[in-house]
């Protein structure tokens, strides 16, 4: 029995009071990327945009030019990065994600720009911290897990919800130790924290930055230094959470006081501890899922935000580990 030919179909878009030039790039290069990622024709005349093709894929290509004339709309450029998760976000009938990251969802912050949600998973987990004390972000790297908790840290801290932000990372990495290592103990311990003090520095002017250090309203230390602190007001972020032994974990929450929030980030595929060690961030997840106002977001690929790339060397290396788990 002959297949049966899916159902045809054609719709036209209003394009009015949209510069074409935003929406389809420079030289159509946008909508080339349209146009390759679909088989349905698409014609975009004066201001209308014709589409024609299997009926799935035309209100799929209506989902999208309608979320980006949306983004268009609430002040946004469109970015080739952008185009790509929105593109990915149809085609999985998920509907564009412009209309779920309104301008309500800027960080206010000193910061040294805007920062915003990039992708639905970034949203979630800005209001999952917005309304929860503690906060458990897991997911691949460029996802944003500690830039975002940074800049969530530094705007409740200018609206004096918090009066001190301290960040916290496991100085010792693939069963290295600390004593080991060339210099004093700063020497020693700021190559690790280096990712925090990038996050920082994207955020606010250095010498802000030094001052509120001197006058110990930040703080940047090792996971070793928090064992018998307990923290009053304080947002304390712990990075690199996957690295941390189910002893240190504990040791860690523990530390939290009255008028304290805490984000936990980290990516449980990337544990460097010895093989015979289980990850505290692994384990967390049995014991604290369900408490109230504990909460765990899980961040994917999708929600990458770094070099496009990034993504599918992700989704690369996940398929070479399932494969290798078959034989």
């Amino acid at each position: 029995m002959a297949s049966e030919t899916p159902s045809k179909t054609s719709k036209t878009i209003s394009i009015e009071d949209i510069d074409p030039r935003l929406l389809f790039g420079q030289n159509h290069v946008y909508l080339r990327v349209i146009e390759r990622s679909f088989r349905a024709a698409i014609i975009a005349r004066g201001e209308q945009i014709m589409i024609e093709g299997d009926r799935e894929e035309v209100d799929q290509l209506v989902d999208l030019f309608e979320d980006l004339t949306i983004r268009l709309k609430n002040g946004d450029y469109i970015t080739d990065q952008y185009l790509h998760y929105a593109i990915e976000m149809v085609r999985e009938g998920k509907g564009g994600p412009a209309a779920m990251m309104s301008d309500e969802t800027q960080i206010n912050s000193i910061l040294k720009r805007k920062v915003r949600p990039k992708t639905v998973g970034q949203k979630l987990y800005i209001d999952t911290i917005e309304e929860n004390d503690i906060v458990f972000s897991i997911g691949p790297a460029g996802t944003g897990k500690t830039y975002l908790a940074v800049a969530m840290a530094i705007a409740a801290l200018k609206e004096k919800r918090v009066k001190r932000l301290v960040l916290v990372r496991p100085a010792v990495e693939a069963g290295e130790s600390l004593g080991f290592l060339p210099g004093d103990i700063r020497a020693k311990v700021d190559p690790y924290l280096r990712p925090v003090y990038d996050a920082l520095h994207e955020m606010m002017p250095a010498e802000k930055i030094k001052k509120l250090i001197e006058l110990g309203v930040i703080e940047i230390v090792p996971l070793a230094f928090m064992r018998g602190r307990t923290l009053n007001n304080t947002f304390v972020i712990l990075d690199e959470a996957q690295n941390t032994t189910p002893a240190q974990m504990k040791m860690f929450l523990t530390r939290l006081g009255e008028g304290s929030r805490a984000i936990i980030t980290g990516d449980i595929t990337q544990i460097d501890l010895d093989k015979n060690k289980m990850s505290g961030l692994v384990l967390i997840q049995r014991i604290l899922k369900g408490t109230n106002g504990i909460e765990f977001v899980y961040l994917t690929d999708k929600d990458v935000v770094r070099h496009r790339l990034v993504q599918k060397i992700l989704r690369a290396y996940e398929r070479y580990e399932k494969k290798r788990k078959r034989e």
